[in-house]
Order: C-alpha cells, then structure tokens, then sequence
C-alpha cells in the first residue's frame, strides 16, 4: 500500500501548456488516505499556481519540496520547515566561474531568482514558470546576508552541459543535476530530491517504502532511486530510465497521474 505519491511538475505533471489536465485533477482529488505533494527544482513562490490547480494551496497539514530538495514547505502560509542553503563562497565562486564561461546564470534564495545575462531565448523559455530578477550587473555582493539556495548555468545544447560538467569536476564540493535539458545546476553537497523525500516522509512519520515518485529528468533521479515505487512518464530522459521501476504508457500532455492511480492506488 502506498501512502504518499511525490511528483515532479515541469514536463511530468504539468503539459506543454504549463497546466495541470482535468484528470490529472480529478484524479489527485480522488486519494483518499494517499498524500500529494510536489517535487520540483523551481522555488516554491512559483508553484503557487500548481498547488492552486491540484487544490493544494495554502492547505494545512501538505507539503512541497523545492529547489531540489533545497526547500521543504508546509504549503499553509509557505511555512518552511527545512532549508539546506549553500554558503555564500561557494555561490559566489559558481557566479564568478560563470561569468568566465559567458553564461546566462540564475541564482535563487528562497523568496526570489535573480538571472544574469538574460537571453530572449531563455526570456521566452521561463515565461509563466518563473519570474526572474534581471541583475544590471556582475555583482552577487548585495545577497550576502541572504539563503542562497541554488546556482545554475543555462544551455540549450544539453551535451555541451555534460561536458562542461566533466570539465568544471565539482562533485567533490557540489550536488550537481541537470533538468530541463538545458540546465546545469548546483546545490549544497548532499541536497538533492532523494533527500528532502526521505525527510519528508520521516516528518510524515511514512516508510520511504510507501511512497511512489514520479519524474522525467535528471534533477529526478534521486527521488526515484529513493522511492518505494519509481516511476518515469513517456517522455522521461534517457538517462533516468534505468532506475525507473515503471515507464507509464502517458507522457506529459496525456494526463500521467490518471495512469498512476488507476494502476498503483485503485487496484
């Protein structure tokens, strides 16, 4: 028996129109007795239209996992109940080595995503997932008493992020992912989604053995690894698709957690 099903929200439960389908709905309100809750990379500030959708917003006594396991929030209020930022050298560092690398960089704290070198491209790209705060200049200084949780480096071209992956050799000092097929990101050594879902069901007081999780890039595979059911929508990445337990007939756009419940929970 499952207790709690965690999902990822860009390209798995949201479709290409960045909305949650009507049976995706109906079928999220059918879980009686099951929990929901939400795991993506984005700040929780930007998963308030998500959680208003799947009618989780503000609700008392649920919970969403941001930043990559960065962020745990009770969704009443935002409450944050666990945080796991990096120290400011270390963004610092990754801003500057980013400068040198002449990339578009974003940089969240938990209320706010600053960008610097701001493309149209990626412009056009975040439009109705994140509202980011453009930086007149290369100067991180002004977030020095602030959590940053987060640093990432933009790319479109997904192998030459694994190279530059390869190249940087920061897996020493960095939890490292890729999401989205054009992100390179970085958090705290030991963050990930894995993680936070490990904590999340320990403050649920559920065996990680009762949770199904759901994804379909790379910033998921942790969680996946973690979960007592693993599960990659159609459209999951290559590279995650070994440590799924289940590949779903339904990709994004055709409705993935009707499939799950009708198959996992309703059974």
């Amino acid at each position: 028996m499952y207790r709690i099903i965690v999902s990822d929200l860009d390209e798995t439960l949201l479709n290409d129109a960045k909305k949650v389908s009507e049976d995706d709905k109906r079928a999220i309100a059918s879980l009686n007795g099951v929990r929901f809750a939400i795991a993506s990379g984005r700040g929780f500030t930007s998963l308030q239209d998500a959680l208003m959708q799947v009618g989780l917003y503000n609700a008392k006594d649920s919970y969403t996992i941001s930043l990559n396991g960065g962020i745990i929030t009770e969704n009443f209020e935002n409450r944050i109940i666990y945080c796991q930022p990096l120290k400011y050298e270390e963004a610092v560092m990754l801003f500057k080595m980013g400068l040198k690398l002449e990339k578009c960089i974003h940089i969240y704290t938990p209320y706010k995503t600053y960008v610097y070198g701001l493309t149209e491209e990626e412009r056009i790209y975040v439009n109705g997932r994140i509202d980011l705060i453009p930086l007149e200049s290369p100067d991180i200084s002004f977030l020095r008493n602030e959590q940053i949780l987060k640093v990432l480096y933009v790319d479109p071209d997904m192998n030459e992020l694994k190279k530059l992956r390869k190249q940087l050799d920061l897996e020493d000092k960095f939890a490292i992912t890729f999401s989205a097929n054009r992100y390179l990101e970085f958090n705290l050594l030991g963050v990930d989604k894995g993680m936070a879902l490990k904590k999340l069901c320990e403050i649920l007081s559920i065996d990680i053995k009762e949770s199904i999780a759901v994804g379909d890039s790379v910033n998921d595979k942790r969680m996946l690894e973690e979960a007592g059911l693993s599960i990659g929508v159609a459209n999951a990445v290559k590279d995650i698709r070994d440590v799924c337990d289940v590949i779903l007939d339904s990709d994004n756009n055709h409705s993935p957690l009707s499939e799950i419940v009708e198959r996992f929970i309703k059974r």
